[in-house]
């Protein structure tokens, strides 16, 4: 059985990295950036990441907010489903390409950014792609640290956000 290294809340440092962490993530909410596309980027990226931790956390809030268990399902195969807009497939395919920079010759492709750019605005981009860099960063300190997905119970980052 895979154990936790660190338990960043109960570690002082750790604890002042997190709320800044959850400092950022509470900005991005009031983002124009829809809280539905938002967990659906989050949820993708931690997928690719194999990060069970955010996953969790991520389906769970976007359950929580009324999503449907088909589309919380199908993110892994968006491509391959017809649950999913035109906008919000457009988001996953930026996603996906920043998520595995190290995996593409060109990074993110203009086709890609320009699928993205037909359905966002300037700030809704910056949003997404600062909300791409966090999840990703997150995903690796949480996979790094062990942390664990299956006990996250929707409503506990906003509790720690707003504390």
């Amino acid at each position: 059985m895979i154990e936790p290294r660190i338990d960043i809340m109960k570690n002082e440092f750790g604890a002042k990295l997190a709320k800044r962490l959850f400092a950022v993530h509470g900005l991005l909410q009031q983002a124009s950036l829809s809280h539905r596309t938002q967990n659906l980027v989050m949820l993708r990226a931690s997928q690719i990441n194999g990060c069970g931790n955010c996953i969790d956390i991520h389906a769970k809030e976007a359950a929580a907010e009324g999503d449907t268990s088909t589309r919380i399902n199908l993110v892994a195969g968006w491509r391959h489903s017809t649950v999913f807009t035109e906008e919000e497939q457009a988001a996953l395919a930026l996603t996906e390409e920043a998520t595995r920079l190290a995996d593409a010759s060109e990074g993110v492709s203009d086709e890609t950014w320009a699928r993205a750019a037909k359905y966002y605005d300037e700030d809704q981009l910056v949003a997404l792609v600062t909300l791409i860099a966090m999840i990703n960063a997150t995903n690796r300190m949480a996979v790094t640290l062990n942390q664990l997905g299956g006990s996250y119970e929707p409503g506990l980052i906003e509790a720690t956000i707003n504390k």
